[in-house]
This record gives C-alpha cells, structure tokens and sequence, in this order.
C-alpha cells in the first residue's frame, strides 16, 4: 500500500519579506511561520512522516521547540541553491526508505493556513491518479502585461489560468525522475518538472486563504486567516 510522506522545504532566506531572519522563522504568535506547515501536516492521519529540509548553515531551527511533533517529523540538512535542488536532494536522501509508488507532498514552508479540509480534498480528489495533482485557485483579478517603466501595454487573457499552491502531491519515483531531467531555473515547482515530461497535473480548487507569506504585508494577513480559523474550533 502507498504510503503518504510530506516534504517541506525550507531552506531558502526569504529575501523578499525583509529582515535579519529567513521568512520561514519570521513569527506569528509565539510560533515561526514553519511551526504552523509542520503541525498542519503531522495532524493529518494519513501521513506517516514529515520531512523538513533545511540548509547546511541553518542554526535557528534547534532555536524553536518542535516535541510536539516528535513522532513524524525528520530533519535533512541537505537544502540546495533552489527549491528544485532543495526537493531533489530531499527525494535522494530518501532513497531506500520511500517506495516508487509512495506519494510524497511537498508544502511551502512559508505557508501557514492550509486548512485540514484543503488537505484532505487534494488526498482524496488526487487519489490514484496517474499523474498527481496540487492545490490551486483560478485567477480572477484582470492581468496586465507590463512593457517598459511599469506600463500596461495589453491585457492578458485571464481563461484558464490558475494560481499554483501547496501541497502539490507526486508519487516519489515520478517526482524522482522529474526533479533529476528538469532545468531548475525554469522548474519553480514540482507541477512544471512534472510538466516538463509531457504530463498534466490534476488542479484541485483551493482559496486565497491558503496564501503563502512573500511580502511583510502578508504575515499580518497570515495571522488573522489563522486567528479567525483557531476561533471557529
């Protein structure tokens, strides 16, 4: 039987948010934003372990108290110089203990409100696909294609166009051999690796809710969506 194992990379330095710290250990509460994809994924039933991949210099992850999590979660100091590098060396460091047909679910570090009912509609809608499949969300704002000095030249055709989350859930020898034949610069996710071999990712419908933290702006936001979800428990 299958099984279902998590992989969270979190090895990047969040260059974007702004600060001394890498975004994944900016805080919300009295937690890191990494705290919040761990413990949603290891509260999952299903998965039966959880990988975090940090780089080989990380020295704050030991900083945070992750026993909670004690029975699921694994550490591999083994982040590359891009979240493709980053996953591929995750999946190589596996090799031997995941089977080919094991899904493997790979969550962005910095994206702390997936839901359990997200979750658990990519498991069950992705199901025994051939391909495999990620959480997303259609495009819906007017998209402006930008020339010189940040000026509109057209608006672009917004039909069929998603917004690309996480979790995005491959069957590790199928991601294996994607991560490995892609071209890192242009494979920034698992679905364009896995695209990049002729195949087709199934969409499965997500919300903005489940937004990934970029700018400073939105940790703020981030703590109100997960504020509003721990009040409705």
């Amino acid at each position: 039987m299958s099984r279902y194992l998590a992989v969270i990379p979190a090895a990047g330095t969040g260059s974007r948010v702004g600060g001394a710290l890498p975004k994944q250990y900016l805080a919300i509460g009295e937690h890191p934003l990494l705290y919040f994809a761990i413990a949603r994924l290891c509260a999952h039933a299903a998965i039966e372990r959880v990988c975090v991949i940090l780089s080989p210099n990380d020295v704050l992850f030991d900083a945070h108290d992750w026993k909670p999590f004690a029975g699921k979660l694994t550490t591999l100091y083994v982040g590359g110089d891009s979240r493709a590098a980053t996953v591929l060396n995750a999946l190589e460091a596996l090799s031997g203990q995941a089977e080919a047909d094991d899904w493997i679910l790979v969550h962005d570090a910095a994206r702390p409100c997936l839901s359990a009912q997200m979750l658990d509609r990519l498991i069950d809608d992705v199901g025994d696909d051939p391909t495999g499949g990620l959480l997303a969300v259609p495009v819906a704002d007017t998209l402006k294609r930008a020339g010189e000095n940040r000026r509109s030249i057209r608006t672009e055709s917004r039909t069929g166009l998603w917004q690309a989350q996480t979790p995005q859930m491959f069957r590790y020898g199928l991601l294996l051999r994607a991560l490995r034949t892609c071209d890192p610069g242009h494979a920034t996710d698992e679905a364009a690796a896995v695209e990049a071999l002729g195949l087709q990712p199934k969409l499965v419908q997500s919300d903005a809710t489940n937004l990934k933290v970029t700018h400073a702006q939105d940790l703020a936001l981030a703590e109100l969506i997960l504020n509003d979800a721990a009040g409705k428990k």
